[in-house]
């Protein structure tokens, strides 16, 4: 038979962080206290005791010159402020993963939205996550999700954020997840299952599906080690959860050819060691040999090679480094100069303890025990890997203009610098490119040489391309009386040419107002949006004529509504003729001043009194509705005793 031991079995970054905060604080002050068991592994808080970190229940016995380790899986709110109310001293090892749920329940609830817990309701972790908001939800999965959203009638209208346990099962989450987005209207999803404990399911999983037996070690109050285990009877049909060795007897492992070993994140390496001996008995018998469990876990350590990537935990953030954990012999460490090309990027904006990082190896030191790493260098690798992969699969990118040099512009793409002739930058030839700067552009990289840190892109591809498409869309929706909503692009003295989605069409002179204009000028201008409509179309010459006055407002009816014999209005002369003027009453319809109808004296021609253009006050003398003409008069009005007089 043989054991497959789990690479990931035992203490995860928080739980080991507890346990030498707890030891250290013991030792520095001789003494100190826990409330409730610091982690859940009876045998470690039993060593913690003997080292003088006392469990204690209640906290109204402590007070100042007392010292309390906040444990592993954080305390509620309530007990932290009464700590602090107390005078008491504070050495606080929750799990970084757990503090950030706090803070995001939290954030949550101050921008008025209800948290979502998904994990066990009477978990430690989970009470204590629950305290740092009011009103939190919490549900052990799926069916839980389904029974609130059943019985709360408000639920959907609840805006949510949903977090979960950090050793929550990744399938509970997920599945809960979807539930909530799919029912809410407006659900935040924040995945904070801790990578390490994602890690240790997957393997767990895995190595299930390998053997004949499956181990996993761990305190049954643990609710990672319960996971683990109900992960692995997925796989394996015969599943021991056991605390220690003495659980074992080798009728358990009958007719088994393999068996595998996994641990909790509570169970310190000695039980894992333990446990493993007696598992490997048999091995050991067949093969001649015994092997260290120290030995076995080298063998499981990374070797880590100048040049390769490598990927690791975020364990501590100094003023000079970060610290990685990369599951190798050696120390590993960032400097900051290696962790970002801008130098005013402060550490913690850009990685958090805890965070899970992928990094290049700069340099290893055996003797010393140390590497060194760098965040800098993989990125700026990624993001050249990224360019070239891009003219490949030729894709748009983002970019902002940064500069205008000697024929084009220069485009920044993650951090990249990438050269647009000005041919390519969709701009007309001449133009002035510096206005470019500043400005954000879509552009396709068509030469990439990394050697010589060169790449070149084009927007006007991406336009091209673009404008391609509306045209195309255009061509396949328009018909007779569509309505769109355009931009004037030129202008003639016969018409405009309009813009409606990356296909022009012409509006002619006579169909841009009611009024009588003679230029297009007087009444809209080079970038105008105008609201205008098909007239007629023809795919094959690919002409569109288009209209922008309002056919359902028919200009004589207008005239007739606002309008009586004998009322005044005020007109403007639109044309001069021998016999007299033509003046618009209302756009598109016009009504005629005779000569003798102009002033209240002889006049040889009209323009010796008016010129086109002149606003003036009218009287309406008659009006032909079958013939629609209508008869004016300026003299009525300067002579009104006059004519009275002469009938």
């Amino acid at each position: 038979m043989k054991v497959i031991l789990a690479q990931s079995a035992g203490f995860c970054y928080g739980v080991r962080r507890a346990v030498e905060l707890a030891r250290r604080t013991a030792e520095e002050r001789g003494g100190c206290y826990m409330l409730g068991d610091l982690i859940h592994n009876s045998y470690v808080v039993e060593d913690l005791e003997r080292r003088g970190v006392r469990k204690m229940a209640q906290i109204d016995r402590l007070g100042p010159g007392d010292t309390v380790i906040i444990r592993s899986h954080g305390e509620q709110k309530r007990v932290l402020d009464e700590l602090e109310r107390r005078g008491v001293a504070c050495v606080n090892a929750t799990c970084p993963n757990v503090c950030r749920i706090q803070s995001l329940v939290a954030q949550a609830e101050a921008e008025g939205r209800r948290s979502v817990i998904i994990g066990e309701p009477h978990h430690p972790e989970v009470a204590g996550v629950a305290s740092w908001c009011r009103d939190a939800l919490v549900f052990d999965g799926p069916e839980a999700v389904k029974a609130w959203l059943a019985e709360d009638p408000d639920a959907r209208k609840t805006p949510v954020t949903v977090v979960a346990q950090t050793t929550c099962i990744r399938e509970l989450f997920e599945t809960s997840w979807k539930i909530v987005k799919k029912e809410c209207t407006n659900a935040k999803k924040f995945d904070t299952i801790c990578n390490a404990t994602q890690k240790r399911q997957t393997e767990a999983a895995q190595i299930a599906g390998l053997v004949d037996v499956m181990v996993v070690v761990g305190d049954r109050k643990s609710a990672n080690t319960q996971h683990l285990a109900e992960i692995c009877r997925g796989s394996c049909r015969r599943v021991l959860q056991i605390e220690n060795a003495d659980e074992l007897s080798p009728e358990l492992f009958a007719g088994c050819a393999a068996a595998g070993l996994t641990a909790g994140a509570s169970t310190p390496a000695s039980i894992i060691k333990e446990v493993y001996a007696t598992m490997s008995e048999e091995i050991k018998a067949a093969e001649g040999k015994e092997e260290s469990f120290e030995e076995l876990l080298n063998q499981s350590f990374k070797t880590l090679n100048t040049g390769e990537k490598v990927t690791g935990i975020v364990t501590a953030i100094t003023p000079t480094e970060v610290q990685v954990d990369v599951g190798a012999k050696q120390s590993a460490y960032i400097k900051l100069s290696e962790l970002s090309d801008d130098p005013s990027a402060k550490p913690e904006d850009i990685v958090k303890v805890g965070d899970e990082i992928e990094t290049y190896i700069v340099r290893v030191n055996d003797v010393e025990g140390y590497a060194e790493l760098s965040k800098k260098r993989l990125d700026a690798q990624k993001i050249w890997e990224n360019i070239e992969q891009a003219v490949e699969d030729k894709t748009v990118l983002e970019g902002t203009v940064t500069e205008e040099n000697k024929g084009g512009i220069v485009v920044s793409v993650k951090g990249v610098r990438v050269f647009v002739p000005a041919s390519q930058s969709g701009q007309p030839r001449g133009a002035d490119l510096s206005a470019m700067k500043g400005q954000r552009v879509q552009l396709r990289i068509t030469e990439v040489n990394r050697a010589r840190r060169r790449v070149v892109g084009s927007i006007r591809a991406v336009a091209d391309e673009a404008r391609k498409a509306a045209q195309e869309q255009v061509w396949a929706n328009i018909e007779v009386g569509k309505r769109y909503t355009g931009t004037v692009k030129s202008m003639t003295s016969y018409g405009v040419f309009v813009d409606i989605g990356g296909v022009d069409g012409m509006v002619h002179i006579s169909e841009l107002s009611w009024s009588r204009i003679k230029d297009p000028k007087e009444v809209c201008k080079v970038g105008d949006t105008l609201e205008v409509y098909v007239i007629s179309f023809d795919p094959e010459k690919r002409k569109i004529s288009l209209g922008v006055k309002d056919h359902s407002v028919e200009p004589w009816s207008v005239f007739m509504n606002t309008y009586s014999v004998g009322d005044v209005a005020s007109v403007r002369i639109v044309k001069l003729m021998s016999f007299g003027a033509f003046a618009e009453v209302v756009p598109g319809v016009d009504g005629l001043i005779h000569i003798s109808q102009i002033a209240d004296r002889r006049i040889e021609k009209p323009e010796d009194v008016l010129s086109e253009g002149q606003i003036v006050d009218a009287k309406i003398t008659a009006v032909d509705e079958e013939k629609q003409k209508i008869s004016l008069s300026i003299r009525a009005l300067l002579a009104p005793m006059a004519d009275d007089s002469e009938e």
